[in-house]
């Protein structure tokens, strides 16, 4: 019996090193497969599919990847690649790269074996290969930001940092020694991994930017609007940092209306607009947000001069709108919802005059009454024209409907009510 165990002992062992020399045998097979499609990448494309797959074959073994040569070895691979089809890409923009991703691989590789490495040799192998692989990693993450590729961009960018810091670990010199270089490579990054929508990997570089005190006004609005929903207040202190280094700013000074709009704090953001609209007189969408925060500041007054006075300035501000751009639909619509929503807030008042039947209530509701009617037919030619720039609005149909039948145009008003059925209203 204790022959038996000795003999499937050695038989396993046996086999055990058989994997690991197939494996090693894969990753030579996949160096020479490599060599060949970069003597000639246009007509040798099948080459790297075998390199390619052989390199995965060879990592699949556990003793493969318990030594530094190998992840050497595969870093020094992928790098040819990069280089090679960097080479054709710029020679003839044309060339569909047949391997992306290839140099943030490489420099997975060689981050490996940087751990793995113990012999003086390896670490400089190492050293040499990422010193090499900053410039790959920068041109990639370059031509895909210009692609809009952001997804890739980032992992170039990031990457590029990361060997930076790697070689400054190593004690050896690198193109991001340059605080001007690093700071444009950690912008990059931001943006790309921003608008891909990676906000947890766009985040901590945009902190980086944001500690050095950084001009890019992208900064601020990025991490404002990344902590706007999760915190509110910090979010807020870096829209007012980025206010107090870009000032003059727009996207800036818009991020702070929007926020003071979603608070409802109406009363801070006549300042703020007011400015918008000096940067941009022509911009017909600030009268009308202008015109906006008035009519909320008219309907929620209840000091009837001073309801009058929000009413009268959201209207010339709507009017200004509309005279820079006669066709907006915003400016038109907004006008006749000026006037309807203040004919409708009689409604309630008229609905308990209703029961006074004496000769100085009927009278009262009579006068009342006229008031109102004047407001709808104010607001109907204004609505008339926002549905012959908008037929399919909802809100507009509605509005028409309803004001026809305060008008008693009951034929009219079930026009308007066969429109809303049409379109789902």
């Amino acid at each position: 019996m204790k022959n038996l165990f000795a003999i499937l002992l050695v038989t396993l062992l046996s086999v055990g090193t058989t994997f690991g020399q197939d494996a090693f045998k894969a990753l030579k097979e996949a160096e020479k497969a490599i060599k060949k499609f970069n003597s000639d990448p246009k007509n040798k494309a099948d080459e790297l599919a075998n390199g390619m797959k052989l390199l995965e074959t060879a990592f699949a073994s556990e003793d493969v990847k318990a030594v530094a040569k190998s992840w050497i070895t595969k870093g020094k691979l992928l790098k040819a690649v990069a280089k090679t089809e960097f080479n054709n890409f710029q020679l003839d923009t044309s060339y569909v790269i047949a391997a992306p991703g290839t140099a943030t691989k490489a420099y997975d590789a060689y981050a490996m074996a940087a751990k793995l490495a113990e012999k003086k040799n390896e670490k400089k192998e190492v050293q040499i290969g990422l010193s090499e692989m900053e410039t790959h990693l920068n041109n990639y993450a370059i031509v895909a930001y210009q692609e809009q590729n952001f997804g890739s961009a980032f992992e170039n960018f990031s990457r590029s940092i990361s060997v930076a810091d790697d070689l400054t670990a190593m004690g050896k010199e690198s193109r991001l020694d340059d605080p001007k270089v690093r700071s444009e490579q950690n912008f990059f990054a931001a943006v790309s991994s921003y608008y891909d929508k990676n906000f947890d990997g766009s985040k901590p570089y945009l902190e980086t930017l944001y500690n050095a005190g950084t001009e890019e006004a992208f900064v601020y609005e990025a991490l404002y609007n990344i902590s706007s929903e999760t915190d509110p207040d910090g979010a807020l202190a870096y829209l007012a940092k980025g206010r107090e280094v870009k000032p003059d700013d727009p996207g800036l000074l818009f991020a702070e209306i929007n926020h003071y709009l979603k608070k409802g704090e109406l009363n801070k953001l006549i300042s703020k607009l007011e400015l918008a609209l000096e940067k941009e007189p022509d911009n017909v969408s600030i009268f009308n947000t202008i015109g906006g925060v008035y009519d909320q500041l008219h309907q929620k007054e209840t000091d009837a001069t001073k309801s009058t006075e929000y009413f009268d300035k959201a209207l010339d501000y709507y009017t200004q709108g509309l005279e820079k751009e006669p066709t907006n639909f915003d400016a038109t619509y907004s006008v006749g919802a000026l006037y309807y929503n203040k004919a409708a807030s009689y409604v309630d008042e008229l609905n308990a005059l209703a029961s006074d039947l004496t000769p100085a209530g009927m009278k009262k509701y009579d006068a009342l009454k006229i008031e109102m009617d004047a407001l709808f037919k104010q607001a109907l030619p204004h609505f008339e024209r926002a549905e012959s720039l908008n037929s399919n609005d909802g809100n507009t149909i509605i509005a028409l409907k309803e004001i026809y039948a305060r008008l008693n145009n009951l034929e009219k008003s079930a026009e308007y009510k066969t429109k809303m059925d049409a379109l789902g209203k």
